[in-house]
């Protein structure tokens, strides 16, 4: 399925990337499940630090949010009544950066995605408590009850949404990578692909895209050349040897080994980003709540809220993800079809 084998390369980027998150993930979290209440820093202030731990992952930003009573009054009376919301994350066992990894201090879940948690439960006047699991365990946990909601790169899709309500709050992008005195951007046109050499992984969504287009260009007479590399590191030392023009891969991990080289002697930036649903529909990621909670609508307005007044913007642009900010959260937004969710 195509949300699942994006998902399955953003894991083995991440692998390859965080190995020693993974072991302190594995160091703490006994069970498959590890819970984290995280609060807001200088709480009687309203400011939250967002980026932090990131071990150079993000900018470390200052934000600084407070309850909204009109949107807090929304809530579900069970969990108004409880103070609390349960964010469930399925980064378990390597963790996928810059989403959500284990941090710098090699035992607190950092990432875009606990710091988006953060703002809204501080929207919502709740304390946030976010469980870290196996990617199933978090679903189990959302339909037990024992997780209010997930936010974890959950794309929507129709078939999901048999089963869950969603607050939509990031694009699903992929992104192609290239060394930065590279002159070249996709453009948002595969006939700008023909001549290039770009790297892919293999049985992924995205190699599925490339190899259309690679397909369409052999039509009009064009050759676009796909390379395959054993990992991620490989794939990484082509680029920087100059073997390779593009790597294209999902849009998150990309932007988290940007980041990572900005200090080398060989950086790299986007050269653009595509849906991963296609041509036809802008993916979206949303937080998942089970169908029937209630939880869509405030989750969409604190959101909103946060979109509005400036901190979510701040917060995926600390975590060098601003290509896949949304000017608008939506509940229930059409998903993936049923044919290829």
């Amino acid at each position: 399925m195509r949300t699942l084998s994006l998902r399955s390369t953003f894991l083995r980027g991440a692998t390859a990337t965080a190995a020693v998150a993974a072991l302190a993930v594995s160091l703490t979290s006994c069970g498959g499940e590890s819970g984290a209440v995280t609060k807001p820093d200088n709480a009687q202030n309203g400011t939250l630090t967002v980026g932090r731990l990131s071990n150079g992952a993000a900018k470390e930003t200052t934000v600084k949010v407070s309850e909204v009573k009109e949107i807090s009054a929304k809530l579900p009376k069970k969990i108004a009544d409880s103070g609390k919301l349960v964010v469930g994350v399925g980064a378990l066992p390597a963790g996928f950066p810059p989403l959500s990894f284990v941090g710098e201090d090699q035992k607190t879940l950092t990432g875009a995605e606990p710091d988006l948690a953060r703002l809204i439960g501080a929207v919502l006047g709740l304390e946030v408590e976010v469980k870290n699991s196996t990617w199933e365990n978090m679903f189990v946990g959302v339909d037990s009850g024992k997780v209010d909601v997930a936010i974890s790169n959950v794309t929507v899709t129709e078939e999901r949404k048999k089963k869950y309500e969603f607050a939509s709050y990031r694009k699903d992008n992929l992104g192609f990578e290239v060394q930065k005195s590279s002159t070249w951007n996709f453009g948002n046109d595969y006939r700008k692909l023909a001549g290039r050499t770009v790297s892919v992984s293999n049985g992924t969504n995205q190699e599925k895209i490339l190899l259309e287009w690679k397909a369409k260009l052999a039509k009009e007479g064009k050759q676009l050349n796909v390379k395959y590399f054993q990992d991620l590191n490989a794939t990484h030392l082509a680029l920087s040897s100059g073997k390779i023009d593009a790597y294209f891969g999902p849009n998150p991990a990309i932007s988290y080994h940007i980041a990572s080289t900005a200090k080398t002697p060989k950086p790299t930036r986007s050269a653009g980003t595509f849906s991963g649903a296609g041509e036809t529909l802008q993916g979206l990621i949303a937080a998942t709540a089970k169908k029937g909670s209630g939880l869509s609508k405030p989750l969409a307005d604190a959101i909103n809220h946060l979109i509005k007044n400036g901190q979510y913007p701040k917060t995926l642009g600390a975590w060098n993800l601003s290509n896949e900010a949304l000017t608008t959260s939506q509940i229930d937004p059409p998903g993936l079809p049923l044919d290829n969710s």
